[in-house]
């Protein structure tokens, strides 16, 4: 998308004598495959199979799953010169050993893994976060504290969710003190691409709930108080339109992180760029669905496989790729040293290939 998208974690500048930018040169939050977790979330007590929530006993049913996350780390501001930073984000605790779920930019201060991360439950107690792992793929990350007495969110499915259904928003927007605030929307349109930086999302929801900076990490729940998304961007300059991961994409995603502390996808070794209608008149190509590719690296396994910059990918592993999304998505189903059929237009012909994916 042409817009500018702009993650939601809120920046709390210790000193503020100068405007901070690039990262910190120490890093010393580890990250942890704690033992092998079950990937089974438990779900918060359920009050009646389909009835539809006031939004307060939404919140209600929420409440005790919300957390906050605190960051601490160091940036360089423009002097060079490392200066104390923090950021604040939100969580949804997963489960009742303490797995909590947020976003992979939450815990980044200056785009390096922050020095501590402290979690507040809704009963006002405090822990230390250790990292699990983390997927800035899909800017998701599975954090771990040690505190009994947690009340785990439960997940919905967003398969079922309507365009147009009831929706809210629970996040610890602005850094406000006290309880996080709640908006309530609806569902403006499901299967959105995001994509920006590193951050590469093919299944995300867009909802006009009121969504700011802080409400990073924090749940999207539908009428049942079942959580349906992880709020993780806006557009910046546009109203009423924030983005939140769909849980159907996330869970898989938690659930290797809870397993392994990482994942584990396909790498092809290319910088893909989608085509867009008037660059596909513009080439000549009969369709407009596709990746480019902007540039193929030395030695990759494209390159290995014969892909030239300027390539168009139309199908890999037999799976059509419509956008960079799609190219992301079958790559993530796909593990180092498989190979996979690549289709591709070149001098507009189309032409075939077998690359063996490297791994990343």
């Amino acid at each position: 998308m042409h817009a500018k998208i702009r993650p939601l974690l809120l920046p709390l500048i210790l000193i503020v004598a100068a405007a901070c930018g690039g990262s910190a040169d120490s890093d010393t939050t580890r990250v942890v495959a704690t033992e092998v977790a079950t990937a089974v979330f438990e779900p918060a007590p359920t009050i009646e199979p389909g009835l539809r929530l006031s939004t307060e006993d939404i919140v209600k049913k929420l409440r005790p799953s919300v957390v906050q996350v605190l960051t601490e780390g160091a940036t360089r501001n423009t002097f060079g010169q490392l200066v104390p930073s923090q950021g604040i984000g939100t969580g949804v605790i997963l489960d009742t050993d303490g797995h909590i779920v947020t976003n992979d930019h939450v815990i980044r201060v200056g785009g390096r893994l922050a020095n501590t991360i402290t979690i507040t439950i809704a009963d006002g107690r405090t822990a230390s976060a250790s990292v699990v792992g983390a997927d800035p793929a899909t800017d998701l990350a599975v954090l771990k504290i040690d505190l009994d007495g947690l009340i785990p969110a439960e997940l919905g499915d967003v398969s079922t969710l309507q365009v147009g259904a009831e929706v809210v928003a629970v996040g610890f927007a602005l850094g406000l003190e006290g309880d996080p605030t709640v908006t309530r929307g609806v569902v403006s349109a499901k299967g959105r691409t995001i994509q920006e930086e590193s951050i590469s999302i093919n299944d995300a929801i867009q909802t006009d709930a009121g969504i700011n900076p802080g409400n990073s990490g924090g749940p999207l729940v539908d009428e049942n108080g079942r959580v349906i998304g992880i709020n993780t961007a806006i557009i910046s300059g546009a109203q009423n339109i924030g983005f939140a991961i769909s849980i159907d994409l996330a869970k898989p995603i938690m659930e290797e992180l809870l397993a392994n502390g990482r994942i584990e996808r396909g790498f092809l070794g290319v910088t893909p760029t989608d085509i867009t209608p008037s660059l596909a008149r513009n080439l000549g190509l009969p369709s407009d669905r596709g990746v480019g590719l902007a540039s193929v690296d030395p030695n990759s396994p494209a390159a290995e496989g014969g892909l030239q910059a300027n390539d168009i990918i139309i199908r890999l592993a037999g799976k059509e790729i419509r956008n960079s999304g799609d190219l992301v998505e079958v790559l993530r189903q796909y593990r180092e040293g498989e190979e996979v059929t690549v289709h591709f237009y070149r001098d507009g012909d189309e032409e075939e290939t077998t690359v063996t994916l490297g791994g990343r």
